[in-house]
């Protein structure tokens, strides 16, 4: 018999079906017992004889084979899809049986701190409200697609290894090439701006990698990046529009395709006034000092405090939960970055903060190749290391900007979750790589013993 997902027992009243599945919860009556039995698609109640699942328990795999039918008006459960009908089971076979379970995962939430979550990260994912995190990433990243190929953008793949690290900013790994040291690499931000000088318009969903020696909640060292570069910009603020486009449009569609998953978290989208507020870095640390008196007016860029400051005045002033910083100092960021012709020292380099934390960071880039070079030398680079990326520049690209947008990140924000690990499915870390790193032995003490 071919197999019938649960999410079409409704449609088959009547009829005899074999679902196949988990059990997600049992509840045994002695001689009779009723199965949630779970698929991609969905849950749906069995009623069995208890003889026909004695010895079984959540998480087994089992087929059942069985007649659907339509549910007592007054038996009728309003929160499943599948909840005005169940099967009564006919045959129960167990396919693969599941160990006993570390913790109940029949509840709500998972009654287990986040690192013991993470221990049983391929159980965990099993759970409906976590999986739900993942169906709101999707629409995130697929979101991000769509709105930039409607705009005639080329999604290319950028490599992860790279043979420098040109950058600077977050320390590096550094990986064993053959007989050679190469880099995990930062960004994909080279890669674009030189393929907008092919290509025009370009966008990347890929893995970035930042060795930062902390260990926060907002921080990985694997993570998804949205990025996008474009060309025959006019100014700055171009790349504030393109942003706020793609941003507006991922809202939308989040909106429209995760209604059950927002409800789960009780969680709303962002606020955003008709136009996303945008000021410059010095005035946010003005605003942020006038608030609470603490001095951060000459600080390169803002801390953890300051942003979650500034997002609540724009909150309160503006009706946004966005809100754009802009002119951060030219030589804390790295070499293409554009100076504000008016105000050389700062660039025109953006970030979008979203209720209090960091979304993204962009700008427009430097196009003039003896700027570039000039560029280079000042930040102590050697041409060498960023050849193929000067090539492009020496040969004529146009104006250009674009800006990263961190997929979990955006995904912890819209569901307020309080760990960036919550909204990555396989963390990586100062302390874990799937399994805690303290559990395991450094290969460098192994050696010398």
């Amino acid at each position: 018999m071919e197999r019938t997902l649960i999410k079409e027992t409704t449609q088959k009243i009547g009829e005899t079906v074999l679902l196949k599945g988990w059990i997600d919860t049992k509840r045994d009556h002695g001689k009779i017992a009723f199965i949630d039995l779970r698929d991609r698609t969905g849950i749906v109640q069995v009623f069995a004889q208890g003889s026909q699942v004695e010895g079984l328990h959540a998480e087994d795999v089992i087929y059942i084979t069985g007649t659907v039918q339509a549910r007592p008006e007054k038996l009728i459960n309003p929160k499943l899809e599948t909840g005005t009908v169940e099967v009564v089971a006919e045959k129960v076979e167990l396919v693969s049986k599941a160990a006993e379970l570390p913790f109940d995962m029949s509840k709500e939430d998972i009654e287990a701190e986040l690192p013991i979550q993470l221990d049983y990260r391929s159980l965990v994912l099993r759970h409906k409200k976590i999986k739900s995190i993942f169906k709101v990433q999707q629409v995130i990243i697929d979101s991000f697609r769509e709105a930039l190929k409607a705009k005639d953008f080329l999604e290319f793949q950028a490599p992860s290894i790279i043979s420098s690290v040109p950058e600077g900013g977050a320390e590096v790994f550094k990986v064993k090439y053959f007989d050679y040291e190469t880099y995990l690499s930062q960004s994909p931000q080279l890669y674009k701006s030189l393929l907008v000088g092919a290509f025009e318009r370009v966008f990347s969903v890929n893995k970035i990698f930042r060795a930062e020696p902390s260990v926060t909640s907002r921080h990985l060292t694997e993570a998804t990046s949205l990025d996008a570069e474009f060309g025959f910009i006019d100014s700055y603020q171009d790349v504030l529009d393109m942003q706020e486009y793609v941003v507006r449009y991922i809202f939308r569609q989040v909106e429209e395709k995760c209604a059950a998953e927002l409800k789960l978290f009780n969680a709303t989208l962002p606020n955003l006034a008709d136009k996303i507020p945008m000021i410059k870095l010095r005035e946010a640390q003005e605003i942020i000092f006038k608030r609470t008196g603490r001095d951060c007016r000459n600080e390169k860029d803002l801390s953890p405090e300051d942003e979650r400051e500034i997002c609540k005045w724009s909150a309160e002033t503006h009706g946004s939960d966005l809100i754009f910083i802009s002119h951060f100092l030219s030589d804390k960021k790295p070499f293409y970055v554009y100076p504000d012709p008016d105000e050389p020292e700062f660039a025109y380099s953006v970030d979008l903060l979203g209720r209090g934390v960091e979304w993204s960071s962009g700008g427009q880039r430097l196009n003039d190749y003896q700027t570039i070079l000039e560029h280079v030398k000042k930040w102590g680079l050697k041409e060498e290391d960023i050849e193929l990326y000067l090539q492009s520049f020496r040969y004529g690209v146009p104006p250009l900007a674009g800006f990263a947008l961190g997929a979990e990140r955006m995904t912890m924000q819209i569901l307020g979750l309080k760990n960036i690990r919550e909204a990555t499915l396989f963390p990586r870390d100062m302390e874990r790589v799937d399994i805690r790193l303290s559990t395991v032995q450094p290969k460098e003490k192994t050696k010398q013993q």
